[in-house]
């Protein structure tokens, strides 16, 4: 075990410790901050929470206690923290996450955005890309259990977008189909485009 999984480790048993929930607010920052952030903004290879679906962190946090993601990456931070969640807690800490307010990052390649925009609004004819907004939004707000990507870093975005594509994450269909006929360059683009975009209501 190395040093951040015996971190997350102890962040775990301190939560367990901590008897009945008190409050949303108390079990986020004692078990969930020390990867994501003490505001949620996400940090650079954990995704920002604040103003995520609230649907869908449910259902992540429900995935990673019962194993069914299983990258290396889930195995060391998430299970762990995750081991003892009860679905009461996932729905606490999701509520509580989904109502921070989120920051959009800004920190795509601003030369890059207008060709992402295209790719996010219309898709890829050619490469059978669909187009983003038919499922996340015109303002990649994300519907229910969909996610928000509008502000999320480029970085994290980028990575996932790779890693779909390469088949080394897990995702739920059609994200590794489109993933996968992206090209590096257009990967750019959507990230960078996406890490622009401010936050509209998610209602």
């Amino acid at each position: 075990m190395n040093l951040n999984t015996s971190k997350m480790a102890i962040l775990v048993i301190a939560f367990l410790a901590g008897g009945p929930l008190q409050a949303e607010e108390s079990l986020a920052i004692r078990n969930c901050t020390w990867c994501h952030g003490s505001s949620a903004q996400g940090l650079s290879t954990a995704p920002r929470l604040a103003g995520q679906r609230d649907q869908y962190i449910q259902n992540q946090l429900l995935s990673f206690s019962e194993h069914l993601r299983d990258n290396p990456l889930s195995q060391q931070y998430m299970w762990p923290a995750t081991a003892h969640l009860s679905p009461q807690a996932a729905h606490d800490l999701s509520a509580y996450f989904s109502a921070l307010p989120p920051v959009p990052a800004n920190d795509g390649d601003p030369e890059l955005a207008a060709a992402g925009r295209a790719i996010y609004d219309e898709g890829i004819a050619d490469s059978d890309v669909s187009a983003c907004v038919v499922c996340h939004g015109p303002n990649a707000e994300g519907v229910r259990g969909i996610p928000r990507l509008g502000g999320l870093s480029y970085p994290y975005l980028k990575r996932r977008l790779e890693q779909w594509g390469e088949g080394f994450h897990a995702a739920a269909a059609p994200m590794p189909q489109i993933a996968g006929r992206l090209s590096p360059n257009q990967i750019d683009a959507l990230a960078s485009y996406l890490s622009f975009i401010g936050y509209e209501s998610l209602e």
